[in-house]
């Protein structure tokens, strides 16, 4: 797992939860949005989690990548080159959409 210093990152308390959360995720897993607010013990703040992970400012480090929706699609990806690069990241894990 990648060593993030947190308390040096612009970020609510919330925001940083739900960023060392991304951290656990493992390469080549996914999760969705739903699961990672099950994870961090917040099941009802589905919007509020996928706006933190969409606040993620260190995208690929703290693999937001990896978070996907309940539908099945890709969702967004506010790094560079929106969901194209995000589709780019997951190939090289191995997961195909």
């Amino acid at each position: 797992m990648i060593s993030i210093q947190f308390k040096q990152l612009n970020g609510t308390p919330f925001q940083k939860l739900v960023w060392a959360e991304l951290l656990k995720i493992k390469r080549g897993e996914t999760v969705t949005y739903k699961e990672l607010a099950k994870r961090i013990g917040k099941p009802k703040a589905i919007r509020a989690v996928a706006n933190a992970v969409g606040a993620n400012p260190l995208p690929v480090k703290i693999p937001c990548h990896r978070v996907v929706r309940s539908d099945g699609t890709i969702g967004g990806y506010s790094g560079r080159g929106g969901v194209k690069t995000k589709k780019m990241l997951l190939k090289q894990e191995g997961v195909i959409f």
